[in-house]
């Protein structure tokens, strides 16, 4: 990590907390940052004084309380939230399914609210659960609408797992299909995250070029006929567009006042 001041090195650490492994020692730390001792201690002092890291006796380490007073924070002040929340409440109002709001960041997808009115879910991805970034429907319809250069790379990065999902065997073939997935709205995908569930799914745009997140709707394909399948492509596409525009409204520049 030549070059990799201590503030990156400490939010590293972070990063070892995964739903996998929620919980490290000291040790294992070491061995997987490489770090000596006196300055792993050195860094985890500082997270715990922040409350971004909590301890038993020392010996273990999970992810401490700070971290649960920022969620409560950002739900209170997510604009994507706030914008995207009713519009969950409606696809659920009007179809027993599952309703995600999806947002795209790095390399990651991560559902930051969800609604559910299945009676018996078949899937779950509560908020701060990540989820498949090259399988689902939320996932074409962010890739299909990414500038050209970003979808090539995604592909590039994800061929194997897109071939194995009848995309295509080379890079452009997957890019043909992206392009289709964008003239024809709604991305659906059939049984590709939990098997006998469709999802469908549109991006949402902030007032930039590229998605921010995706709205998404699952439900068991006993559910899901073709006429119902229309039915909620065009909600979940009209949905997303309306958060677009309100997040779209809320980035906009201000216009100056002027004195009195």
């Amino acid at each position: 990590m030549s070059g990799v001041g201590s503030g990156e090195r400490i939010l590293a650490l972070l990063g070892l907390f995964s739903e996998d492994r929620p919980e490290w020692t000291p040790e294992e730390m070491m061995t997987e940052t490489g770090h000596p001792r006196p300055t792993l201690y050195r860094y985890l002092k500082t997270l715990k004084e922040a409350g971004l890291v909590a301890s038993l006796s020392g010996a273990t380490y999970t992810l401490g309380p700070r971290v649960v007073e920022l969620d409560f924070l950002a739900r209170r002040s997510d604009p994507l939230i706030d914008a995207g929340a009713p519009m969950l409440r409606s696809l659920c109002d009007a179809w027993p399914c599952t309703a995600l709001l999806v947002r795209w960041y790095g390399n990651r997808l991560l559902c930051v609210d969800s609604e559910c009115s299945a009676d018996n879910p078949k899937s779950s991805y509560p908020r701060g659960r990540p989820m498949p970034l090259a399988r689902g429907a939320i996932s074409r319809a962010i890739m299909a609408h990414l500038p050209r250069r970003q979808m090539q790379a995604k592909i590039a990065e994800n061929l194997d797992q897109l071939s194995a999902l009848g995309l295509g065997e080379t890079p452009e073939a997957v890019a043909e299909s992206f392009r289709a997935v964008r003239r024809g709205g709604c991305a659906i995908a059939y049984g590709e995250v939990t098997p006998g569930v469709v999802g469908v799914a549109a991006p949402v745009f902030d007032a930039g070029q590229s998605p921010v997140a995706a709205l998404g709707l699952t439900l068991s394909e006993s559910a899901a006929s073709a006429d119902a399948l229309s039915a909620i492509s065009e909600a979940v596409w009209t949905k997303a567009e309306r958060i677009s525009a309100q997040l779209a409204e809320r980035g906009a520049p201000q216009p100056e006042r002027t004195r009195a």
